[in-house]
């Protein structure tokens, strides 16, 4: 790949102009807009005076903080950990390589979750693999009254997460637990008794994981998205160890990677102990979510 060559001429125009080809040229999907967008962010001006200051000069230390956003995204860094944030479900979301970056496929859980605990007075949530915290968070903000406890292995992800639940005045409202899956639950007064269980689990297969795009391979963490040699370990795991939690009638709700509901389907059945399992589809019409409702 050539070099990034900056512009003589160092006004905001000129910048703009050599940002823009810099990712268009590097293959970057959107690269014209993601220019603006990285742009706004280091010279912290709306988008529109992008172009209405286009003569202005670029002071030297925001032209070198400028000059190395574009490099790294030319080199595939993601946008969100650059712009350091993530629209989720109206909510924005602090992210860094710590943490997955939230998907919009990811707001199914939010509304399935909600529907089902809506007609209940009172009720306990589980959120496995919390990571920047986007499900606990936004069920803590839209579901008063609730029992909320998000669970994360890495310590790093459980700093970013309560650092968002801080920033939308949740944190206090959101037990935290550090560990694997459901083991934090174990001692915890209560915890058997558990309405809804939620998750994201890594669910990418051992073998798909070096087709994957390098923003998603190379920057985001490894831990969040590979599942084992199959893909779906986590999602016998949830289902073996969901039954010591929920209450009769409460729900499992998982997210799956494309092509994977039959074998989730078959795992259930296979386990046992759930009176009824239910695929919701994505907007893409792909198999996404899965809720398995614990035998009555």
């Amino acid at each position: 790949m050539a070099a990034l060559v900056m512009p003589e001429l160092k006004t905001v125009g000129a910048l703009v102009a050599w940002a823009r080809q810099s990712l268009v040229q590097a293959g970057v999907s959107n690269g014209a807009q993601e220019a603006m967008w990285l742009l706004e962010h280091a010279l912290a001006v709306r988008s529109h005076q992008l172009v209405s200051h286009a003569d202005r000069l670029v002071s030297p230390d925001v032209l070198v903080y400028a000059e190395s956003l574009v490099a790294r995204r030319v080199a595939r860094e993601p946008l969100q950990y650059l712009l350091g944030t993530q629209e989720f479900c109206g909510l924005e979301f602090s992210v860094s390589p710590a943490v997955l970056i939230p998907r919009p496929e990811t707001e199914l859980l939010i509304h399935h979750v909600a529907d089902h605990v809506q007609t209940l007075s009172d009720a306990t949530i589980v959120d496995v693999g919390t990571g920047s915290g986007c499900v606990a968070i936004t069920l803590a903000a839209r579901l008063n009254g609730r029992r909320i406890l998000a669970i994360d292995r890495s310590p790093e992800a459980l700093v970013v997460a309560q650092r968002n639940a801080t920033r939308h005045v949740v944190r206090d409202r959101i037990e935290w637990l550090e560990g694997d899956l459901l083991e934090p639950l174990r001692d915890l007064q209560g915890a058997d008794s558990v309405d809804v269980i939620v998750s994201n689990p890594p669910y990418i297969s051992e073998s798909d994981w070096a087709g994957l795009e390098p923003d998603v391979r190379v920057f985001e963490p490894r831990m969040a998205l590979v599942g084992g040699e199959q893909g779906t370990e986590f999602h016998e795991r949830l289902l073996r160890e969901s039954r010591e939690f929920l209450v009769p009638g409460g729900l499992l709700i998982m997210e799956m990677g494309a092509g994977q509901a039959p074998t989730v389907r078959q795992l259930a059945e296979q386990i046992g102990g759930y009176a009824a399992l239910r695929i919701i589809e994505d907007a893409a019409g792909i198999e996404r979510v899965v809720m398995a409702q614990r035998v009555e």
